[in-house]
């Protein structure tokens, strides 16, 4: 399977998915530390269901792998598939970012002075 193909079968856990995979590609981590990490850099809380399903799917997936442990705690990291997949995720995103009109970004500014597409009258 291709890495940018990797993630078509996971419906609505690609959102999941790409996050969890953003927050190994810094190393190692089990579940709760996935939550933290996730919820400081996107400003998104992952719940623990939702997790551990997309946790399951990246596993059988290939595209992250557990490491050993000498606790209760399941720590997990990238696999290189993984990292070549999150990378294909990352720049489709880019693309799907970068077509957006211009119109759309120069809308009210939000948060942080920030152009947001959503204010803007034109999208």
């Amino acid at each position: 399977m291709s890495a940018d193909k990797a993630l078509d079968g996971f419906g609505r856990y690609a959102g999941p998915a790409t996050l969890i995979m953003a927050s190994l590609a810094d190393g190692a981590k089990h579940g709760y530390a996935l939550t933290k990490d996730i919820e400081s850099f996107a400003g998104v809380r992952v719940a623990p269901g939702t997790l551990y399903e997309a946790l399951a799917r990246l596993q059988a997936q290939g595209l992250i792998e557990p490491v050993e442990s000498h606790d209760r705690r399941r720590p997990y990291r990238l696999t290189e598939v993984g990292a070549a997949t999150l990378q294909a995720q990352l720049d489709a995103q880019r693309r799907v970012a970068d077509s957006v009109p211009r119109a759309c970004s120069a809308g009210t500014r939000g948060p942080g002075g920030r152009a947001t597409a959503r204010n803007s009258p034109n999208c």
